[in-house]
Formats: C-alpha cells, structure tokens, sequence
C-alpha cells in the first residue's frame, strides 16, 4: 500500500505509524487490556500504532488487525493504555501491498471490545461513495470524520477521504456509521489537510479469506 503511494506521489505520502523512544519494559502484573478497533498499541517497543477491529477468525482464535507497516510476523504487541498487562499478542501476518497486518491475542490477557471512545464496529462493509460521511477512531487525534472521495479517485483497494490523521493513526477503523469500511494507512503531503488513504475492508477480506490461515473467517466481536 505504501510502496504504491510513494511511487504515485513521491515524498508526498507518509505512513502513520510513530517511532517510540524509551517505552521500558512491560510486566504481566495487571489486569486484562481492554482492546477494540481505535486502541493504541506499541509494537516491539518501537512503534505506535491503533488497532482496526478485534474479533474472531472461522477457528475461533482472538485476533485484529492494524497496519502492516507497524510491523511484521513475530513483532511483539503491548497495550499503549496498559503496559502492566505485559505482551498481548503478536503479529502473525504482514502484508506491505495493501499495508495491514493480523495480530493473534492472548485471550488471557486482553478483553476484546466493539466500542472505543465515539467508535463502535457492529459490522464490515464495502468501499464508501462520495460523498459519504466516514469516521475513524485513532490513538493520537482520537474521533475525526470527513467526506469520502468515492469514485472520484480509484477506490478498487483504497479509501480516501478528508479526515483528519497523523502519525500513531496508522491503522485506525474508518466506518461509517457502525460499519467497517476500511483502516487508516497513510496521507498526502499535509498532516490533517491531505487526503487521508487507506485499504478498504473488503480488499483486506479477499486476502485473509484467500490465505486460509489466521484470520481467515474472521468476524468482529
């Protein structure tokens, strides 16, 4: 997703994830971590990013999803909001072309939501049109909506749209209304005023479901 951008536009597009300095270590002494799609986690100690949606997949494991530029299989998942409740999942798959990632839980030590702050997920969608209203929920600039631009960019794989985003929102929830219409990735040249770009559901959807592995059925909670 984010190669596609720099070779459409350049410099002029930049990913949303946040380098992290001096995060320290996280010890599982706490309660579970309540996590849903707008959550913010940090990645490996390295990284902030927000989760898209948690739910289950069709073998009923705990997994979610965020951006695949936050990190790649095997990178260790903390709760931003909960360092106490130690590693609450990895990442078990990364894909750089439509930039997300399925993270697998520990049931153990998360407890999975539909609503984070003004965001509720209820279902998942297909791309919106303009000039559809979408929202997102995201772990730096929280609940900010705006006008979709539908069909007047190419929307086969990516959501655009005139909402607000920075770096840390990558991989936030776009919906509209309750509905799962996409995730943030990226936008275009100025934080805020640029475009906001994003992959769309139902292309995240064919890839899983194709893949057959974790995640594949996935359903959100």
């Amino acid at each position: 997703m984010i190669s596609k951008l720099a070779g459409a536009v350049g410099a002029f597009a930049f990913a949303l994830s946040t380098a992290l300095v001096g995060a320290g270590a996280a010890h599982a002494d706490a309660a579970p971590a309540v996590i849903g799609g707008g959550s913010g986690i940090i990645i490996d100690d390295q990284f902030e990013c927000t989760v898209t949606t948690v739910g289950h997949d069709g073998a009923g494991r705990l997994v979610g999803l965020t951006a695949g530029h936050c990190g790649d299989a095997g990178a260790k998942v903390y709760a931003e909001k909960d360092r106490g409740a130690g590693q609450i999942g990895q990442f078990v798959y990364s894909n750089h072309d439509l930039d997300y990632a399925v993270i697998q839980f520990d049931p153990a030590r998360i407890i999975p939501v539909n609503r984070i702050g003004n965001l509720a997920i209820t279902g998942i969608g297909g791309p919106p049109g303009f000039p559809m209203v979408v929202c997102k929920e995201g772990r730096t600039t929280g609940n900010t909506c705006g006008i979709s631009w539908g069909d007047v960019f190419d929307t086969s794989q990516e959501t655009w749209s005139q909402m607000c985003v920075v770096e840390g929102d990558s991989g936030a929830p776009v919906v509209v209304g309750t509905t799962l219409v996409g995730m943030v990735n990226a936008y275009l040249a100025v934080a805020c005023f640029g475009p906001e770009v994003g992959t769309n559901m139902s292309s995240i959807m064919a890839d899983i479901n194709g893949r057959g592995s974790v995640g594949s059925g996935y359903l959100p909670i």
